[in-house]
C-alpha cells in the first residue's frame, strides 16, 4: 500500500466520493477525508462537512468533525491538524495514505451515493494553496481604491499626480500584470517541484522494499544502501523536521 502512487489514490478517491480532485493537496480542506471516513460508517453529520470550504478556519471545523468521529468510533491515529489544513503535498500524501489502507480494511462493501450523503450540493475543489498573489492583489486594488478615488481637501498623492490623473492607473496596471505573472510563474514552480518530487518519492519507495526484502534473507546490496543514502542526505545546516514530534501545546490542546 506504501506503493500506492499518487495517480492511483485520486482515482480511487475521486471514484469514491464521487469529485474532481487533481491534486493531493486539495484534501487538505478535510472535507474528503470527513466523506471517506462517511462512505464507511455512514453516520458522519455530512451538513456540518464544508466540501467547498476555501479558508483555514472552514479546514479547522471539518477536522473538529472528523475529530469527533475518530473518539466515537475509537480510532487511534493522531490526526495532524496544523500540517494538513496548510494543504502540502507530503502532510497530504501520508495521511491519504493511511484513509485508503484504513478504508480498505473497514469498508464494509456494497454501493456508497456520495452525491446523495453530501445531498447534490456542488462542488469545486477547494485550494491547495493561501492564495497569497490574489490576497496581495486585492489588497493592493483596495489601495488603488484609496488612490484613484475622490481625496478630500483636493491634495495632490505623494507620487505628484493628482488623483483620477492616468499615470498612477498605468503604474498599478503594471503591478497587476507582475503579480499575475508571478502567480503563474509560482504555479508553474509548484508543478515542477511536485514531478520530481513524486519521482523521487517513487525511488525511495523502490528502494526500500527491496533492502527489506533482501534483509528477510540475510543479505545487503551496497549500491542499494548508497542510494538511499543521498536520498536522505540534507545540506549543512538543515535540519529535518520529525514527522512524528508534536507541538507541546497548540496541537494537543485544540485536537
Amino acid at each position: 500500500m506504501a506503493g500506492v502512487s499518487r495517480t492511483d489514490l485520486l482515482n480511487w478517491l475521486n471514484d469514491l466520493l464521487q469529485i474532481n480532485y487533481t491534486k493531493v493537496e486539495q484534501c487538505g480542506s478535510g472535507g474528503a477525508y470527513c466523506q471517506i471516513l462517511d462512505s464507511i460508517y455512514g453516520d458522519v453529520p455530512m451538513n456540518r462537512v464544508k466540501m467547498n470550504a476555501k479558508h483555514e478556519y472552514e479546514f479547522v471545523a471539518n477536522y473538529k468533525v472528523m475529530q469527533n468521529l475518530f473518539k466515537s468510533h475509537k480510532i487511534d491515529k493522531p490526526i495532524p491538524v496544523e500540517k494538513l489544513v496548510k494543504c502540502k503535498m507530503q502532510d497530504n500524501l501520508e495521511f491519504l495514505q493511511w484513509m485508503k489502507r484504513f478504508w480498505d480494511a473497514n469498508y464494509p462493501g456494497g454501493a456508497y451515493d456520495a452525491v446523495a450523503r453530501r445531498k447534490g450540493a456542488a462542488l469545486e475543489p477547494p485550494a491547495t494553496v493561501a492564495p497569497l498573489p490574489s490576497s496581495s492583489s486585492a489588497s493592493r486594488t483596495h489601495n488603488v481604491g484609496a488612490v484613484g478615488g475622490v481625496r478630500s481637501g483636493g491634495r495632490t498623492p505623494v507620487g505628484g499626480h493628482r488623483a483620477g490623473s492616468a499615470q498612477p492607473n498605468e503604474a498599478v496596471q503594471q503591478l497587476q500584470t507582475q503579480l499575475q505573472e508571478m502567480g503563474v510563474h509560482l504555479e508553474g514552480l509548484e508543478k515542477e517541484r511536485d514531478f520530481y518530487f513524486e519521482k523521487l518519492r517513487d525511488i525511495e519507495i523502490l528502494v526500500q522494499a527491496q533492502l527489506e526484502a533482501l534483509e528477510a534473507e540475510g543479505k545487503e546490496d551496497v549500491t542499494l544502501k548508497e542510494i538511499q543514502k543521498i536520498l536522505y542526505s540534507t545540506e549543512e545546516g538543515f535540519e529535518v523536521p520529525d514527522p512524528d514530534a508534536v507541538p507541546p501545546v497548540d496541537e494537543e490542546e485544540t485536537f
